[in-house]
């Protein structure tokens, strides 16, 4: 028996989020829609200009794996916090969000990581991450028993810039291959993609990771074309099971024997779409780890990432069990 469905693998991040126009991005020099790196002073001075904010836990896998116990699978996590204010509300968030954490945290330095998160009218999101802690996360880190145990461990692309978190996962995906285990990933941004192509590619290739996750623009990056079909080709090719999500034209799936289309839930009030693919990952991979078709995953995860995109912040406000309930879904 697995001990848990997924092992999540990721930054442990503190999400601030706050609502600014289009003007304050220029203004601060904000790239929309990305993810910037930002150092602890840059951190600091965003902090201080930003309106209103929530502060929730958050980090792209750490999302995932809350998602995974949202919908009533098991999931386990693994990140650095450090002992300080912010990595009390990181643990004691994704805890209560079900998810077993036992990383051990730092002594308080360098800091508990936090992203500014600057959600404009249309609803996308522009984060600005001082990583801190969690470049700290390492081989050390690694809890076999849990590698082991896990059906399929998913780690975030975002966690390829801290060189010893590789270590780190590279290790987690030997212990996982060794037990039978499946290893998944996220491309998590076009310019991670960029950054770490010929990595990403040999990790596919070798079969180090068996399950891809990414959209369009991701895609496109990693293959470097402006043709979605050239890309998606090659994609087929390099993974066992490729992911791509297409915001409100929904997501399709990719083996080298068939092509899954998924289409979107409609979405009445899109407000934040902060960690929109993260959630679909969740429901993607609760499903996969359940033996559910690849057209039933994809649909789990639309339904996540739907209910996502209509809230502020990725930690969902509802049951996504209920709610796949109330959809047919489970």
């Amino acid at each position: 028996m697995s001990a848990y469905d997924v092992l999540c693998i990721g930054n442990a991040i503190v999400d601030i989020i706050a609502r600014c126009d289009d003007a304050f991005l220029v203004e601060n020099g904000i790239i929309k829609g990305a993810m910037n790196l930002i150092d602890v002073e840059r951190s600091a001075l965003l902090y201080e200009r930003m309106g209103p904010a929530i502060e929730t836990s958050g980090g792209s896998a750490g999302n995932t794996a809350a998602g995974v116990a949202s919908l009533g699978g098991t999931a386990a996590f693994f990140g650095k916090v450090s002992n300080d204010h912010l990595g009390e509300i990181y643990r004691h968030d994704i805890r209560a969000q079900g998810v077993a954490f036992d990383t051990r945290p730092l002594d308080g330095h360098p800091p508990t990581a936090r992203s500014m998160i600057f959600v404009t009218p249309d609803g996308e999101r522009s984060m600005n991450t001082y990583l801190g802690a969690c470049v700290e996360l390492g081989p050390e880190d690694v809890e076999e028993e849990k590698a082991r145990g896990a059906k399929v461990t998913y780690f975030e692309g975002y966690l390829w810039d801290p060189p010893r978190a590789k270590e780190a996962i590279r290790m987690t995906a030997e212990i996982a291959h060794a037990a039978g285990r499946q290893v998944a990933m996220s491309l998590s941004d076009p310019f991670c993609a960029d950054r770490y192509r010929g990595e990403f590619l040999e990790l596919m290739r070798s079969g180090t990771v068996n399950i891809v996750f990414a959209n369009e623009h991701e895609l496109l990056s990693l293959y470097q074309t402006a043709s979605f079909d050239a890309a998606l080709s090659a994609f087929r090719e390099e993974c066992r099971l490729g992911v791509v999500t297409l915001s409100e034209r929904g997501s399709i799936a990719v083996t080298r024997e068939e092509t899954v289309s998924i289409k979107p839930v409609p979405v009445e009030n899109l407000v934040d779409t902060t960690g929109a693919g993260d959630l679909y990952a969740a429901g993607f991979l609760f499903g996969y780890t359940h033996g559910r078709s690849l057209a039933d995953c994809g649909r789990l995860g639309s339904l996540a990432a739907s209910l996502c995109i209509q809230q502020i912040g990725p930690r969902l406000q509802v049951s996504l069990k209920d709610a796949a309930g109330q959809a047919g879904l489970l």
